[in-house]
């Protein structure tokens, strides 16, 4: 047998004759999500003509979800399940204590007398099924569609197990969208499908609250069935649904109302990166009110998880010190009392049996107290550029004796269409740095900051990469768009590639030469357009890099129409495109005119022609966000993200 390390260098044909194995298959694997630790090449195929049934046999497990998605991925041949594994063509053999060392890990062999899993747990078996699914997804039979005339599976052995114990996503769903439950349902199927266990739903105030209608009312929040219901399906697929409920900072959607401004920091506001205006951000970490009330919330909140762990936030506490904690903050440092507010929560969390996990940047600001943490805390490490420093920050935690994960993002957010290049470095980042310092965890973060303007399929190939890394930190992951096409869009022969058309969206923002963090400068074009000029969130930007990136776009726009995708939302996923292209040529146009307009000069200063040109286009845009919001996601903050337009709306309205 011949054994191909992942990290390196693609295997040649030459290569490919030697080890019998045609250039399908190989592709096949190269497609693999995650990649695999380890592949063996074996000699000789495992084939079944099409018409003939598929017998599969089961031992030592009662965890139907891997014979179900085998059912699936054989359709439309029979399968019928056998008692003897020498009667099978497909035999599951699940024996706690044998097989490959770990509760997640699988052996997957294909050889011409049959296929064996292998794992000494429910959830290795699901995992190898998994990997045996994609494989027969695409037989290798010359071509890209399925089901073959024949199915054809080269000879193979692959040992699987992964880099991070917890893998996971947590999807914002409090700024501002709010998912459909379909939605839901569709992305945790296929995290399941990449190997991912974890999966949070960042809350601020989208839970129905019994007592706190006035703080959810308007935003279209989950009620305690759905996510009850979401739990059940996550548990079936072996994901752990952790509850996710803000217990500090980010709190202004609750302090806005006058009815909780007596839990404020600081009642009459403040200027925080959320809002343009003054509203009290955090409560405040000396009242014993605070802690009461976030107990109860907790309380509320928890009855409809099953999960161990509860995620209590308590990131980004700009405004800690500047009110109702000033005298504390004063007489015993803004570190120690937050970080006495944190073991107080830690408490209360620990009391009902379950673990914290908190964000780590706080206390990162007070490197003395990092050994003060609770040891059973977990922190979380999160950063989002290419160059964050994970590994520095890892290993303050992992020398404090603390459980962590690294928490790279998406990017998505505050982009249009994403920052895929900065994305994917990020997410290698934290991969590699974690799994050197330990780290229990790897969280993909996707945030929608300003609005939450990028459509779902821009989170889609980091989503993809990320799952790859943190289940093989140090492999190769799969090439994003042709993956793209075969994991997410389906692709259709003799059309142009979805995967192609969303990876090179993802990277338009790079095209500009301009410099910007934890945004696209394409984004900053609009969300500050009716600030002044030049602007510190966008350097570097030229004319000429503008009428670069218009290129660019023009040339997408062309090719979305001849786009092919077997998926069930194709239609929509076109349209997604089309709005977010045409937001990124109306970004161009703005950064033009405000070039030409000189230094100190506002948008409000152009001739009144062009400012009715460009007011019609942004009316355009906004007119057409809702009908592609809708059809993914609940009324409930779509008003929000719509009055984001408005500073722009206004100054091109000026007179």
């Amino acid at each position: 047998m011949i054994q191909r390390p992942l990290a390196g260098p693609r295997v040649t044909d030459a290569h490919l004759e030697a080890m019998a194995c045609s250039p399908d298959s190989q592709s096949a694997i190269d497609l693999l999500v995650p990649t695999p630790q380890t592949i063996r090449w074996k000699d000789g195929d495992w084939c079944l003509p099409r018409r003939e049934a598929l017998a599969l046999c089961t031992s030592g497990s009662d965890d139907r979800r891997a014979v179900q998605l085998l059912k699936r991925a054989l359709s439309p041949r029979e399968v019928i399940e056998v008692g003897a594994p020498k009667d099978a063509h497909v035999h599951f053999h699940i024996t706690a204590g044998v097989g490959p060392i770990g509760p997640q890990a699988y052996r997957l062999e294909v050889e011409p007398d049959g296929i064996r899993i292998e794992a000494s747990s429910d959830q290795g078996a699901f995992y190898g099924a998994c990997t045996l699914a994609q494989l027969l997804a695409w037989p290798v039979d010359g071509s890209d569609a399925a089901p073959a005339t024949e199915l054809r599976l080269p000879g193979v052995e692959i040992e699987d197990a992964p880099a991070f114990h917890r893998r996971g996503v947590m999807l914002d769903v409090s700024r501002d969208r709010v998912p459909r439950m379909e939605t839901l349902f569709e992305l945790i199927e296929r995290f399941a499908r990449w190997k991912l266990n974890e999966v949070q739903l960042y809350m601020e105030h989208t839970f129905a609250y019994t007592e706190h209608e006035q703080v959810w009312r308007d935003a279209s929040p989950f009620q305690a069935r759905e996510l009850r219901e979401l739990t059940r399906f996550c548990t079936e697929r072996h994901i752990d649904l952790v509850p996710n409920q803000q217990s500090l900072g980010h709190f202004h959607r609750w302090l806005i109302h006058e009815e909780y401004k007596w839990l404020a920091e600081c009642p009459d506001g403040v200027q925080h990166p959320f809002s343009n205006s003054l509203e009290p951000f955090s409560l405040a970490p000396t009242a014993q009110g605070s802690l009461e009330f976030v107990r109860g919330l907790h309380t509320e909140l928890l009855e409809n998880f099953d999960s161990t762990f509860l995620n209590v936030g308590l990131d980004e506490t700009f405004d800690i010190g500047q009110g109702a904690s000033q005298h504390a903050v004063a007489e015993r440092g803004k570190g120690r009392v937050y970080l006495d507010y944190l073991c107080e929560i830690n408490s209360s969390v620990r009391d009902r049996g379950l673990q914290m996990q908190f964000w780590g940047d706080v206390i990162l600001e007070h490197p003395e107290l990092v050994p003060e943490l609770p040891r059973d805390a977990i922190a979380l490490e999160w950063g989002y550029e290419a160059d964050h420093p994970f590994q520095e920050h890892a290993k303050k935690f992992a020398a404090a004796g603390l459980d962590f994960y690294v928490c790279p993002g998406t990017s998505s957010w505050q982009s249009f269409g994403g920052r895929l290049d900065n994305a994917t470095r990020n997410l290698e980042s934290a991969a590699r740095a974690g799994a050197a310092a330990g780290a229990r965890g790897y969280l993909i973060t996707d945030w929608g900051d300003f609005g939450h303007w990028q459509p779902a399929p821009v989170s889609y190939a980091p989503f993809l990469a990320g799952a790859s890394r943190a289940w093989n930190a140090q492999g190769t992951p799969p090439d994003l768009a042709p993956a793209l096409d075969r994991h997410v869009f389906g692709a259709t022969s003799g059309s142009s590639s979805a995967g192609a058309m969303w990876t090179a969206l993802g990277d338009v923002y790079r095209t500009s030469g301009a410099r910007s963090t934890n945004a696209s400068p394409l984004f900053f074009l609009i969300r500050f357009a009716h600030e002044g000029w030049p602007h510190e969130r966008i350097e570097g930007l030229t004319r000429t890099g503008l009428d670069r990136t218009s290129a660019q776009v023009a040339d997408l726009r062309a090719q979305v129409e001849g786009v092919g995708m077997a998926c069930e939302d194709a239609e929509l996923v076109r349209d997604e495109a089309r709005w977010v292209l045409a937001m990124l040529d109306l970004a161009c146009e703005v950064g033009r005119a405000r070039l030409a307009l000189g230094p100190g000069a506002g948008l409000s200063a152009l001739e009144s022609g062009a400012r009715a040109h460009l007011g019609i286009k942004l009316q355009s845009l906004r007119d057409g966000l809702p009908p592609i919001w809708l059809a993914r996601s609940r009324p409930g903050g779509l008003s929000d993200s719509l009055a984001r337009f408005d500073p722009l709306t206004e100054v091109l309205a000026a007179r």
